[in-house]
């Protein structure tokens, strides 16, 4: 820690910061924001299980067959500023995603379909900042398990850098994952908050 206080007390751009802290505190996400460095903690049992089962279900609907991936925490390079970056949780992108590489292990915006974000302690990004960010990337789908306040918001189809009103599902309820994606697939809210059993 005495390295990165020396190193803190040089004039730092916020992506030389964000490399720094990235290296200081392992198995934290480090991301910038509209210009803002975030670091968030790493995930609980149930938002790791909510993302393993995201995993076996676009397996299981044949996403690989439709040319496609799905991922965890890969950078999604963003327009707003220049060092600008955020790691979804769960991303699903096209199959030759690595081919978009633009730097610092983050990809262009045009590869991914759809990101997902299971809350945790910094909620208000994902419900708010990544709502602007993603949508000004032209992500045509963003899907936020909402584990703060018990519901899943489905954003789709931005135009000219906004998302329009969520789609919005309760416990009990599934949620189709938009045609744009690439695969027919429903989603248990239940599951996405609480992670499987």
């Amino acid at each position: 820690m005495a390295v990165l206080q020396q190193e803190l007390r040089q004039e730092l751009t916020v992506g030389e910061a964000a490399d720094l802290l990235a290296r200081a505190l392992p198995g934290r996400r480090v991301e910038i924001l509209q210009g803002r460095l975030i670091v968030t903690p790493p995930p609980d049992g149930s938002h790791a299980l909510s993302l393993t089962w995201l995993v076996e279900e676009f397996a299981g609907a044949g996403a690989r067959k439709a040319g496609l991936r799905y991922v965890q925490g890969i950078g999604l390079w963003l327009p707003s500023l220049p060092d600008d970056f955020a790691v979804p949780d769960f991303s699903v992108v096209d199959e030759d995603f690595r081919d978009a590489l633009v730097r610092k292990n983050c990809y262009a915006a045009n590869v991914f379909r759809l990101v997902v974000e299971v809350t945790s302690s910094n909620w208000s990004d994902d419900l708010y900042t990544k709502v602007e960010c993603y949508a000004e990337a032209g992500i045509p789908a963003y899907l936020i398990a909402d584990r703060k306040h018990g519901e899943v918001l489905l954003y789709n189809s931005p135009a000219e850098g906004k998302y329009p009103a969520p789609l919005r599902y309760k416990r009990g309820q599934s949620v189709p994952v938009p045609e744009s994606v690439g695969v027919s697939l429903e989603l248990s809210v239940d599951t996405l908050l609480d992670g499987d059993d």
